[in-house]
């Protein structure tokens, strides 16, 4: 079936009468025959749109077998008030009345008609003062059907909605009712192929009263080449609230991060091209069943979650709201749940929309695991109802942020739920250099390559923010900010250089000093660490050696270059690792003659010897590694003891754990002691230019395993060991790094 209808089919002319009966006729005789079979009904709909639905049903029941009359209890006081007696004040004080005669005056059946049920109830779903008077008359009459009407927005209190078996929903239109609801002067607009399916994506959560005044309204030359106007005028007047549509380019405001793009573009944005572009109802249907609804976008914090949301909203044309987790909840008993209500209504109403729900985990943990007042459970509750309410031909979207996937609900994760799960992780180098690259242009930084490298390498995996936590998009972000400070402060016209990008990064933060002294014996206990991994062939090559970091919180390291495509470590790189970190005591024993607490690192978790005694462990009682009889792995309890089978067999594992450290600490030594003119040279450098980089590393190394070719491919300790059985932990993949 073609989308496109001619304009000879349309409409000539539409009442907002007649608009209501084409929209809604099914919806009206289901509720015209459920109070004709003397069943209460509630209807829920927009206020806006409760008398033309009122009209429709009071002349079916007028023009039935059983001429039902019905009676409209608004509030409004009689024409001839002194007939009537002394009017109650105020709105509601007139219902009460007007709903008291009604109830004890009826002696025949008739429908007793209650548009304004929400001023009954408070905004979280209670009762008001003078509701307590009106439930006794709801339920006191049984001759009496009623109907009643409620907004979308409110929630009614269980006594109310007891009084009602049946519910009949009236929200937005079907769509394929749209095309009796559009006028043939209205379609011009649109251009000389009208398809209302094109259109039913911005009007898909807007009800018929409100639709026929939209149309009405539209301006612009007839039969237009390109729609677009017309479109933009609809999709202006269908927002409400907060909503807006975002102006994010996922290309040009977003740099990097070519994986995430790309599966946004496979799996939502193409699909929803195609859908628009789509000119067969069955092709439409077919592509609308392979769009995810719900999304989750899962990472660390600062990487852009909510960004690339924006940019699926841009890219299709949609409304978005922004909400935060923690501000949906309330003390109030049912106002958390209102609030998620009334989010949904508005995203309906402003199709195509999405929802971004900011720190989901803040409320959408796995039930069960809640300690507080129990609300989350209900939010967690309200939020799978509204997201099962979707129709299938409406666009709205819900995507949830959050740092911690882990602790979601499963039941929000299931496929036709948060289905979508992409991950937004830290940009590696290429993303960095191209967010910096977009904040160069943006802000006029005008970037030499030398810093954008400098910048690109400055904020990689060898550095951390002062927070501890690797340099995220914000971070990037904060950085571009702070040069563009300096380049105004300072009036500088020029480019921008490494040491601005430097001082950008540091300029305000407390660094560590060191007196002549310690300098020498930092120096030594990097260069140790530097050449032990130079002569070590499986461990990565040195990147870096500093005793005046930039970083406060890490003065002096050695970095070393990892691949991130790895997953594991074979024996031969542990036995690397281990060598290496002990380079930096052992060359302080050799050159100082002395050692000092830098490889303790003062009971850092995180220091020399202690991610040696760890590695070492992990590589004989869980890896399997070791020259035990057959390669096993222990187990420990949550106290962190070690389970064994037996005395004799933990006394085997400590003993092969005590020769592995010994032969690795050796194996340091002597290779230090082969190259010590070498390690006096790189100490002395160390000395004088405090940090050693870039290419002046990769020269250093580069003389040395030319020089000492033998020397590089030595092997590492002699450890008869079994084949191992299991790949190595993560948590052994650490570099030896100094103090850092």
């Amino acid at each position: 079936m073609s989308i496109v209808v001619p304009e000879k089919d349309l409409p000539a002319s539409l009442t907002a009468e007649q608009a209501v009966e084409a929209a809604y006729a099914h919806e009206l005789a289901d509720v015209a025959g459920k109070l004709l079979r003397g069943l209460p009904v509630l209807v829920e709909c927009d206020k806006e749109l409760a008398p033309y639905l009122y009209k429709n049903v009071r002349d079916r029941l007028k023009n039935s077998p059983q001429k039902l009359q019905s009676l409209y209890l608004d509030g409004r006081p009689p024409r001839d008030a002194q007939a009537a007696g002394p009017v109650p004040q105020g709105l509601i004080g007139t219902m009460i009345g007007q709903l008291r005669d009604a109830v004890r005056g009826a002696v025949e059946r008739r429908v007793v008609v209650l548009p304004h049920l929400d001023l009954l109830t408070t905004s979280q779903g209670g009762l008001t003062g003078e509701a307590r008077e009106v439930i006794p008359l709801l339920y006191e009459n049984p001759e009496v059907v009623w109907l009643g009407f409620k907004d979308p927005s409110f929630s009614l209190p269980k006594v109310i909605e007891n009084l009602f078996p049946h519910w009949v929903s009236v929200l937005g239109i079907a769509r394929d009712r749209l095309r009796y609801l559009v006028t043939q002067k209205e379609s011009r607009k649109f251009g000389r192929e009208f398809s209302p399916w094109q259109l039913y994506k911005y009007v898909s959560g807007v009800n018929a009263v409100r639709l026929r005044k939209l149309l009405s309204t539209l301006d612009g030359e007839d039969y237009p080449a390109d729609p677009k106007r017309a479109y933009a005028q609809v999709r202006q007047a269908t927002l409400s609230g907060s909503m807006e549509v975002p102006s994010v380019d996922l290309d040009a405001d977003i740099g990097g991060y070519a994986k995430v793009k790309g599966r946004l573009r496979a799996e939502i944005l193409d699909v929803l091209g195609k859908r628009d572009k789509a000119t067969d109802a069955a092709d439409v249907a077919r592509l609308e069943e392979l769009i995810p609804r719900g999304m989750i976008f899962w990472g660390p914090p600062g990487t852009g979650k909510t960004y690339f949301a924006k940019a699926i909203a841009a890219g299709i044309g949609a409304a978005i709201t922004i909400v935060s987790g923690p501000e949906l909840k309330s003390k109030w008993v049912g106002e958390s749940e209102e609030n998620l209500r009334q989010i949904f209504h508005r995203a309906r109403q402003s199709a195509p929309s999405i929802i971004v729900f900011d720190e989901l985990d803040s409320f959408a943990t796995a039930r069960g695991t809640y300690t507080g007042s129990g609300v989350e459970h209900s939010m967690v509750n309200q939020l799978l109802t509204e997201m099962d309410g979707f129709h299938k031909d409406e666009l709205v979207f819900v995507v949830g942020t959050t740092n911690f996937v882990e602790s979601l609900d499963p039941a929000l994760l299931r496929p036709g739920r948060f289905e979508f799960h992409l991950h937004v992780p830290y940009p590696d180098d290429d993303d960095r250099r191209a967010i910096l690259g977009i904040y160069d242009k943006k802000m006029k930084l005008r970037f030499s390559e030398e810093a954008l490298d400098y910048a690109v390498r400055r904020t990689g995996d060898n550095y951390l923010t002062p927070t501890g936590t690797p340099f995220s998009g914000d971070h990037l972000n904060a950085l571009c900010r702070a040069v563009a400070r300096l380049r105004m402060r300072e009036d500088i016209r020029g480019e921008t250089t490494p040491k601005l990008v430097e001082r950008a990064l540091t300029e305000f933060e407390d660094r560590l000093e060191l007196d002549e002294k310690d300098a020498v014996m930092v120096a030594t206990h990097e260069a140790g660490h530097f050449l032990c991994a130079v002569f070590c062939p499986h461990h990565p090559p040195p990147e870096k050696v500093t005793i005046n970091s930039e970083m406060p919180w890490a003065p002096f390291f050695t970095a070393f270059k990892h691949d991130k495509r790895r997953v594991g470590h074979t024996r031969n790189e542990l036995l690397d690792i281990l060598c290496v970190l002990y380079g930096g005591i052992e060359a302080e024993r050799l050159l100082l003659n002395d050692v000092s607490t830098g490889a303790s690192g003062f009971g850092n978790p995180r220091s020399d010897l202690a991610r040696a005694t760890e590695l070492a462990s992990i590589f004989v009682d869980t890896l399997g590694m070791s020259s035990l009889a057959a390669p096993l792995r222990t187990f420990r309890d949550k106290d962190g003891r070690r389970e064994v089978l037996s005395g004799s067999q933990a006394e085997a594992i400590d003993r092969q754990i005590n020769t592995l450290v010994v032969e690795c600490q050796a194996r340091a030594a002597a290779i230090l002691a082969k190259h010590k003119a070498d390690l006096v040279a790189l100490r002395d450098e160390l000395l004088e230019k405090k940090t050693v980089e870039g290419a002046r590393v990769q020269e250093i190394v580069s003389k040395l395993r030319e020089k000492y070719p033998a020397d590089v491919g030595a092997p590492g300790p002699v450890v008869p060991a079994a084949e191992p059985k299991d790949k190595p932990a993560k948590a052994a993949t650490a570099s030896a790094n100094g103090d850092a």
